[in-house]
């Protein structure tokens, strides 16, 4: 392998070259073109080229290196960053940071797992699997990422680090509720009577739903976007409210959809629709156990972390396939304007990864 020195330029100019692609969520246009740059930059260094995998959303990027499937290194290429943010915020690398939209999470992590397969004398075994939706639910890629996962038997996944380079092994489920509340329009001056205020009926959902938060359990319910109404002088006919539901406990699930589900009103003129699922179910640390003591092996001062958001691991941990997370770029700021990614921690962490690929390509798959 290269020196670090080595390592890390050519790295940042890969890096460079995909976070200049933009790649926002459900634009197909733009998320066929980062899927075309990330297969080219497989192609590049890897040998052997890419398939793109077709989905409604926009093509997902897979590659093997032949043999018996041993080891799924699991990634996305979709940002949560719109078209322009790059015009506004590009790639810069400056007092040992690199910027720019998608840098940390997790177009550095892509490049990491490049690089880190090509340092293998044999790639056998290893399949790279980024997908194309994974900021929106992994809807178009669920099925793929578990097919994949249960053939090779372990999965590493890309995702940011933790704090200071920890990895992650646990995670909590994630799901996205939508209510919609139906009133009855009116004129708020003359006859506000006559109408059903959907925004009232909403603060009392609002009021209901936080209820259901569990912290002894691990269960956090939290409303998150409101809309209601239409101008100041009509009374609201419909509301919406966002809820962000995350879940640590597998029981934890139903009863939360349970309760959504039998949300009733207050008021009985209104009604209320609820849309919605945990969609991710909950990543537990079991599913680690038998991959974090081979990062141990390779570097003791590594430590693991169970984290409250959700990733692909979630799917692939609950089908059963021994899964460790976080092994992406050291850094911060991920979904914002200060997102960052640690230059001097490239390195590391594509060894890491490539100690941790040629132990799992030699040995029996870990259970």
């Amino acid at each position: 392998m290269s020196s670090d020195a080595e390592l890390t330029e050519l790295a940042l100019f890969d890096l460079a070259r995909l976070v200049s692609v933009e790649s926002p969520s459900g634009d197909v246009a733009a998320i066929t073109r980062s899927a075309e740059a990330v297969a080219g930059l497989i192609a590049e260094w890897l040998g052997r080229p890419a398939a793109l995998v077709d989905g409604p959303v926009g093509p997902h990027v897979h590659w093997s290196g032949g043999g018996t499937p041993r080891v799924l290194v699991l990634g996305h290429h979709d940002t949560v960053f719109p078209i322009g943010t790059l015009a506004a915020r590009p790639f810069n690398v400056d007092n040992g940071h690199a910027t720019g939209p998608g840098v940390f999470d997790m177009k550095a992590g892509i490049v990491q797992a490049i690089h880190a397969v090509a340092s293998l004398d044999d790639a056998s075994g290893v399949e790279l699997l980024f997908s194309s939706d994974e900021e929106i639910g992994s809807d178009t890629s669920r099925a793929l990422i578990e097919e994949r996962a249960l053939a090779c038997g372990a999965v590493l996944v890309l995702e940011p680090s933790a704090d200071g380079g920890a990895l992650k092994t646990g995670r909590k489920g994630v799901g996205t509720f939508e209510v919609v509340v139906h009133g009855r329009a009116a004129h708020a001056g003359l006859e506000p009577e006559k109408g059903v205020n959907a925004l009232i009926e909403a603060s009392h959902q609002v009021l209901a739903i936080a209820g259901l938060g569990s912290p002894e359990h691990g269960t956090t319910v939290t409303p998150t976007v409101a809309s209601a109404g239409t101008v100041e002088n009509v009374v609201p006919a419909e509301a919406r409210i966002k809820v962000d539901v995350r879940v640590q406990e597998q029981g934890e699930k139903e009863r939360i959809e349970a309760a959504m589900a039998g949300l009733t009103t207050v008021d009985p003129d209104a009604t209320i629709e609820v849309k919605g699922a945990i969609n991710r179910p909950p990543m537990p640390e079991s599913a680690s156990a038998a991959l974090l003591p081979l990062a141990l092996r390779l570097d003791s001062s590594i430590v693991g972390v169970a984290v409250g958001g959700g990733s692909d691991g979630n799917f692939t941990a609950a089908v059963g396939v021994p899964t460790l997370d976080g092994l992406g770029a050291v850094g911060g700021g991920a979904h914002s304007d200060r997102e960052y990614v640690e230059v001097a921690m490239i390195p590391s962490r594509i060894r890491l990864l490539a100690g941790l690929l040629r132990q799992l390509c030699v040995a029996d798959p870990p259970t």
